[in-house]
């Protein structure tokens, strides 16, 4: 399904606000045990996002998005859906 500027849509997740929130903690905590330093507290949430996809991208944890689709929101979208496939099976940001 592409919107009006010929983009692709992805579709909304439910809790996907909290699911994000969620995805960068453990995603902080994935890239530290990989050797990356922490985030600072002056890191935005933009560059947080994005680090995170490029790393996930980068270990081939979650599939890439194609180059004219990598935005803000698709990277979000993409970080809520692989936490979402992380938390067990009745976790309360899955309801």
């Amino acid at each position: 399904m592409t919107n009006v500027f010929g983009e692709v849509a992805m579709k909304k997740i439910k809790n996907e606000a909290e699911l994000l929130k969620k995805a960068l903690i453990i995603g902080e905590k994935y890239a530290i045990n990989r050797g990356y330093e922490s985030f600072k507290p002056t890191n935005s949430a933009k560059d947080k996002i994005e680090s995170l996809y490029r790393l996930l991208v980068n270990d081939k944890l979650i599939h890439p998005l194609p180059v004219e689709n990598e935005n803000q929101l698709n990277m979000r979208h993409k970080l809520a859906l692989w936490i979402a496939k992380q938390l067990p099976e009745g976790h309360a940001l899955l309801k």
